[in-house]
């Protein structure tokens, strides 16, 4: 047996000899090996090198050579070149004559030293590619710790540039690799931070990470331009390869919403490209502010996992239907695209990630549209008040409260005193008119940003009705200015943010403004208003009283505490007011009034002495002569109660009728019937006045006379006729005369809303379980439990239990707008769901 042994050895050790040997002598080695003159003497300033020096070759050093020669190809693709250097044995210089030498491989930037790495560091072409990389990357690449020193990374980074911050449980590994490689390319556009502290990715993460794993977050914090707010952070959720992450900054490169204006089947995206599916949000003219915002929260939501495009129906043709609001393109090539009706953006962001749900949606459409004619009888009562029905279609958007103060019974009464001018809304959280209000309401307060000395607070009548009830607040919603000792003023305009903004600016003027020498009153007349009151300042009205008209000037007073927020008011009442008043022909009592763009002042006698009959002098005498009608100043001028002279046009009206029709306003007298004109671009709603009046809308301009105060008929100009002051003149003789036919007679049906208005004390009576009253917060009642709520919260306890729909009607939970996909405005109210139907309450 030994001898046997023995026989068989030499065999083995040939074949071992055989086998390490011949794959060396049949391949050609990628491996430079010079000697340390050659490699010094060759080195390229601004070129890297790693080199492995090497006195002779150890067979525990041959795997690692073996490495290095794999990983020569990958690093050349980088401008790295790899060398291993033969020491000769009388070498004792710095690289070959230490004992150690043999254990490190060095790399080089020129004849610069820039790192020494233990062998035992580069066991494998993943290890020695990121290693390398890493260390010639250290401007590129930030390698952090703790998370003091990634936040104050991020922190230098917003608004300049992203950051790329990626997590790996070890520094040598094929992930670790990839991020190298890709910072070699991104590293000039990003800032690239690697970690392999654990406890980072989880304060990164908004979820529970495995630590085990790789992860890359994308981090957008050039858009962050404010220190205290964090990045928004897009996770990769893919595995850590070079593809992947490239393709990851190429979708956070991309636009977040695109805007395509042609054939959504022709829309070709880089998400498309990298074979992601494409959401086309499809909006129109009405509601583009509103979609562009659904579509940017989507676009977050979607962000890494599909693109979102924003088509205009107005300026694409689409064979669809008109209620259809998303559309979804697949990559898939031959695949059509899917036209959908969705609710929410949830439904988008479930239909991306579960394809199979599309055909679920689709047959669900189906079954709609055969129950459509049941539910539009169900939904008459909705349908007949189109303010409801608009606040049903976008109950679920969401509007940015955050500049809007809410109030509760514990915070109003200090509120009202902190600001000088501290203007709350009083609404109920499900009350629709309330809820649109609100929309104008967030307008106002972005108009009003930064305005010192004006705070915006909002009153929950449905969550504190004892603050409500103390404030006098008997209809919803209720506007009213709170000013450090006076009586609060309460808003009776239009709801449009222009009317409102104005109300609360000219509101902080005193009303009168007492004016104390003929210099002030002088100036007043000529505008010299606060700056910021500019915009909004139209005419002037000055009072000038002498010592004998004491009765007229407290009237006068009092009319401009009525009329405060909608005109400016002076008064003047010094001994020196009758010169100023023969200045301008008239005598005390007597009112100037000094139009904006008007140098010339108007003089009027005060013959009544009531503060009414002062307001309604100065109403009528602010009303233009030739106003053009709108649906905002229409109410003002029926109130006069006379026949509208209206000239309808589609856009400006021509320079010769404009001057022709002024000279006619001027010269009536006494302004028996208003002269007025509407522009149907401005005022669409004139449209449908045309056909009530004709049946269909004739041929524009047209002017047209209509007594809506009696009688209702309706007189239309000769069309073969020129629109000047002497034909109009001789065609109303004819009219009085009773001369002409009328084109047509108005009902005499009462205008009245098509349902009756809100029984709110019924509503709120406590009898009624559905609608039982909150319970006002009260400290301790003896039993020892206190009932407290936290500042400003809108919820208090009410000692019963709540439904569905309550819970929905808690206050407004303020999230990022753009959530509803049913259009038209941003969501109102954190509601679920809509309350019960108009007549049902």
């Amino acid at each position: 047996m030994p001898a046997q042994k023995d026989r068989w050895f030499p065999s083995f050790s040939f074949l071992l000899f055989c086998a390490y040997f011949i794959p060396m002598l049949g391949s050609t080695s990628l491996l430079q090996e010079l000697s340390p003159q050659e490699y010094f003497s060759g080195l390229q300033a601004g070129r890297a090198s790693l080199a492995y020096f090497s006195p002779n070759v150890s067979p525990g050093a041959q795997p690692f050579l073996e490495q290095i020669e794999n990983s020569v190809e990958a690093l050349q693709d980088y401008g790295i070149s790899v060398v291993k250097v033969n020491c000769p044995k009388e070498d004792v210089s710095r690289y070959c004559g230490k004992e150690n030498a043999v254990r490190k491989a060095y790399l080089f930037r020129g004849n610069m030293l820039i790192r020494e790495f233990p062998t035992d560091a580069l066991f494998d072409v993943n290890s020695i590619v990121a290693n390398v990389l890493f260390a010639l990357l250290f401007n590129e690449v930030k390698y952090v710790e703790t998370l003091t020193d990634l936040q104050n990374i991020e922190n230098a980074l917003k608004g300049k540039s992203n950051m790329v911050f990626a997590y790996v449980p070890a520094t040598g590994t094929a992930e670790h690799r990839a991020v190298m490689e890709v910072a070699f390319v991104y590293g000039t556009v990003h800032q690239f931070v690697l970690t392999t502290e654990a406890t980072l990715l989880k304060d990164a993460s908004s979820d529970e990470p495995d630590a085990s794993s790789a992860r890359l977050l994308f981090c957008h914090c050039q858009q962050a331009t404010d220190v205290a707010q964090p990045c928004r952070k897009t996770p990769m959720e893919q595995d850590l390869t070079v593809l992947n992450i490239h393709r990851h900054l190429k979708l956070m490169g991309a636009p977040l919403v695109t805007e395509v204006a042609e054939d959504p089947e022709k829309v070709s995206t880089v998400h498309l490209q990298l074979g992601l599916p494409l959401v086309f949000i499809l909006s129109q003219k009405e509601t583009y502010e509103a979609d562009r915002r659904t579509a940017e929260f989507l676009a977050w939501q979607l962000l890494g996992k599909a693109g979102v495009a924003l088509l205009s129906r107005d300026l694409v043709d689409l064979n669809v239907l008109l209620r259809s609001n998303v559309a979804l393109k697949t990559p898939d090539e031959g695949v059509p695209i899917k036209y959908l009706v969705l609710e929410d953006t949830d439904e988008v962001i479930t239909l991306v990630e579960d394809k199979s749900k599309v055909e679920q949606i689709q047959e669900e459409e189906n079954e709609d549209e055969e129950d459509d004619d049941e539910k539009e009888n169900d939904n008459q009562d909705v349908q007949d008040d189109q303010v409801v029905e608009a606040v049903s279609r976008d109950k679920k958007r969401e509007l940015p409260l955050e500049q809007i103060l809410t109030l509760t019974e514990e915070t109003f009464h200090s509120a009202v005193l902190k600001a000088a001018q501290t203007v709350v809304l009083f609404y109920a959280s499900w009350e629709a008119v309330s809820l649109v209000v609100l929309q104008t309401y967030v307008e106002v307060a972005n108009h009003l940003k930064g305005v010192q000395g004006v705070l915006l607070s909002r009153v929950n009548c449905w969550d504190w009705p004892g603050v409500c009830t103390a404030e006098n607040v008997t209809q919803f919603p209720t506007i009213k200015i709170y000013k450090k000792g006076e009586q609060p003023l309460t808003y009776n305009g239009m709801w449009g943010t222009e009317e409102l903004t104005s109300f609360i600016m000219l509101s902080r003027v005193s009303c009168p403004l007492k004016l104390m020498t003929i210099d002030e009153a002088e100036g007043y007349l000529r505008g010299e208003l606060p700056s910021e009151l500019s915009s909004y300042h139209h005419t002037s009205v000055l009072g000038v009283f002498s010592t004998a008209t004491s009765k007229a000037k407290e009237a006068f007073v009092e009319a401009g505490s009525i009329l405060s927020g909608h005109v400016t008011m002076g008064m003047y009442f010094e001994d020196d007011a009758l010169a100023l008043s023969r200045k301008y022909a008239v005598s005390p009592p007597a009112l100037l009034l000094a139009r904006s763009g008007d140098r010339s002042v108007e003089g009027i006698t005060l013959s009544k002495h009531s503060a009414q009959d002062i307001v309604q002098t100065i109403r009528y005498r602010l009303l233009d002569t030739f106003p053009e009608i709108t649906v905002q100043n229409l109410p003002r001028y029926l109130q006069l109660r006379k026949p509208f002279l209206i000239l309808f046009s589609d856009g400006d009206i021509g320079q010769l009728e404009s001057k022709e029709m002024l000279k006619l306003a001027k010269g009536t007298p006494q302004r028996a019937f208003v002269p007025c004109w509407l522009n149907l671009k401005n005022t669409p709603v004139g449209r449908g006045v045309l056909k009530a009046y004709f049946a269909s809308v004739p041929s524009l301009p047209v002017l047209v006379w209509v007594n809506l105060h009696a009688g209702g008929q309706v007189f239309k100009f000769p069309s073969e006729q020129s629109i000047t002051q002497t034909n109009v003149l001789s065609w109303l003789e004819k009219l009085r005369a009773g001369l002409e036919i009328p084109s047509s007679t108005l009902s005499e049906e009462d205008w009245k809303p098509p349902l009756p208005a809100y029984d709110f004390l019924q509503m709120m009576d406590t009898t009624a379980p559905e609608f039982t009253l909150p319970t006002p917060y009260r400290h301790g009642d003896g039993d020892g439990q206190e009932q407290q709520q936290p500042e400003g919260s809108e919820e208090k306890a009410t000692g019963r239990e709540e439904t569905p729909e309550e819970a929905g009607l808690k206050a407004e939970k303020v999230q990022s707008p753009g959530r509803d996909l049913r259009g038209t405005a941003p969501r109102l109210a954190g509601r679920e769901k809509q309350a019960k139907r108009h007549s049902e309450l």
